[in-house]
């Protein structure tokens, strides 16, 4: 019997995958980066245009009832999100979704989609969380936005097409995107294997006390929610001292102040606390030292303490045989400037490791900046990514 030839996949065009991204680049430009959060009117513009590339590369166009965008194609998937923060970057996501375009275009066998909400809007990876079935569209849709918007009215604007597709008729996965950090770029690599990516959790946080007049209520006597917030990042950076090593990561981010006003002492704060790490057992051990943070801070200052359930997404390791097939690509396109890494960012690929083995690839992030309208990597060095991204799918399809 004769044997079959593995058909190579037809050269890649650089310069229409550079066009693609400064095309999807363009809608919700904002000086140099991108405003695209989810269900927004740039980011419905943004995935229709590219359920028509998807139909132009010969991909079938597909939108899910979560507002994740489709190309169907073969079993390999790639893909990432087109969704930005507040002040995005014009990569962050972008490149793992159009890369998978060119992929697609000239390598058999490859599907690509676009998740919604990876940036947080309502949830966090919202639209990949609901199709692993990390959480159900129905608890997912009592999500709100800052604004008080849900997550079940906003797909209103982009319509589904269809139910969400089977992940069983999937193989793999692969993500490629920027670093978001500055590993890369200060070791002058220009691609980055990943091993893990890290764990998450996240409490939402309401310290209350009294409010009353900033000019007539003595120090003594305030109950000052504000005050409160300061002794909590205090009090957590001490009672995290002893658990966690110098790859733990710790932030008070969102914080929303009542009444908010220059004369009121503040009745109340809110604000989200979330923690980083690699190992699961000690992201529990943060946790039980933040909560005691934060109980020692309300009885210190007679603040009323309410703490969230926790959200989280579990750490997770790369497939073996896509961290090596990754790295047998890389070592061809990017010989002696590539390394092994972890992920400090969280991506799609972590809800999708619950249904397929995930691989992921990043290129450098200039000065380490992301999330932020000055986010930029080289053009050398995204189509350095790409040439690794297609042959590896070469390598498994």
């Amino acid at each position: 019997m004769r044997k079959r030839t593995k058909v190579l996949p037809d050269p890649l065009d650089p310069d229409r995958f550079l066009a693609d991204l400064h095309a999807l680049r363009a809608i919700g430009a904002s000086g140099s980066g991108v405003v695209r959060r989810a269900f927004d009117p740039d980011d419905v513009r943004a995935r229709r245009w590219l359920a028509g590339r998807f139909s132009e590369a010969g991909l079938e166009p597909h939108i899910d009832p979560a507002g994740n965008v489709w190309g169907l194609g073969g079993p390999l998937l790639i893909g990432s999100h087109t969704d930005t923060q507040p002040e995005g970057g014009w990569l962050d996501g972008a490149l793992g979704v159009v890369a998978g375009l060119e992929v697609a275009r000239v390598t058999p066998g490859v599907s690509v989609v676009s998740f919604q909400d990876e940036e947080g809007r309502f949830g966090a990876t919202t639209g990949s969380e609901i199709w692993s079935g990390a959480t159900t569209l129905e608890a997912a849709d009592a999500l709100e936005d800052l604004d008080g918007i849900r997550f079940g009215t906003a797909p209103q604007a982009l319509p589904p097409t269809g139910d969400f597709p089977d992940p069983a008729r999937f193989t793999a996965y692969l993500e490629a995107h920027i670093e978001q950090g500055p590993v890369l770029d200060t070791t002058q690599d220009t691609a980055g294997v990943v091993t893990a990516i890290v764990g998450l959790r996240q409490v939402t946080v309401t310290l209350t006390g009294q409010q009353n007049h900033a000019g007539t209520t003595p120090m003594r006597l305030r109950r000052d929610a504000l005050a409160g917030l300061a002794q909590a990042q205090i009090a957590i950076a001490d009672h995290l001292r002893n658990v966690v090593t110098p790859e733990s990561v710790w932030t008070i981010g969102h914080v929303t102040l009542h009444p908010n006003a220059p004369s009121v002492v503040p009745g109340r704060v809110r604000f989200s606390v979330q923690w980083r790490d690699g190992d699961r057992d000690r992201l529990d051990r943060m946790e039980r030292a933040i909560r005691g943070a934060l109980a020692h801070v309300a009885a210190a200052t007679g603040l009323t303490l309410d703490v969230s359930d926790t959200a989280g997404l579990p750490p997770t390791t790369m497939d073996q045989r896509l961290r090596e097939t990754l790295a047998e690509a890389a070592a061809v396109h990017a010989p002696g400037r590539w390394r092994h890494m972890p992920s400090g960012a969280l991506h799609d690929a972590t809800n999708v490791a619950r249904v397929l083995p995930v691989g992921m690839l990043f290129a450098p992030s200039i000065g380490g900046i992301s999330h932020d309208f000055a986010e930029d990597t080289a053009e050398d060095d995204l189509v350095t990514c790409l040439r690794i991204l297609a042959d590896a799918a070469a390598r498994l399809t």
